[in-house]
């Protein structure tokens, strides 16, 4: 059973803007802070936003003033806002439970994002 897709990836040059979606099964999504994670090439998967139930966002000092988190409850959807995206910011994304509150769930496939210089 699949409970967590990611989508909305892609290339992007430097300066940039994608907006990633996250569907997430009712059991991780209900009453649960969710995150946005990511993976580069190489390196330990990071936390780079977080939200709470209810709606209180929290970011990564990399991506503050650059990212939006936002969910929609009632589609059980997390969303990423990526604006002047830099070259560093190239990995795979990941949607999950924020870990520093509840137990993750089993991980979904990821989405790519890639920004060029």
């Amino acid at each position: 059973q699949v409970q967590l897709v990611e989508s909305g990836g892609g290339l992007v040059q430097a300066g940039g803007s994608l907006r990633l979606s996250c569907a997430a099964s009712r059991s991780i999504f209900d009453f649960n802070a969710m995150a946005w994670y990511r993976q580069a090439p190489g390196k330990p998967r990071e936390l780079v936003a977080g939200v709470s139930h209810t709606g209180n966002p929290n970011y990564a000092d990399s991506v503050k003033g650059r990212f939006t988190i936002s969910r929609d409850n009632a589609k059980n959807t997390v969303y990423l806002q990526m604006k002047s995206l830099k070259p560093e910011d190239t990995a795979v994304y990941y949607c999950n439970t924020d870990q520093r509150r509840t137990s993750l769930g089993d991980w979904g496939q990821g989405t790519q994002v890639t920004v060029s210089s």
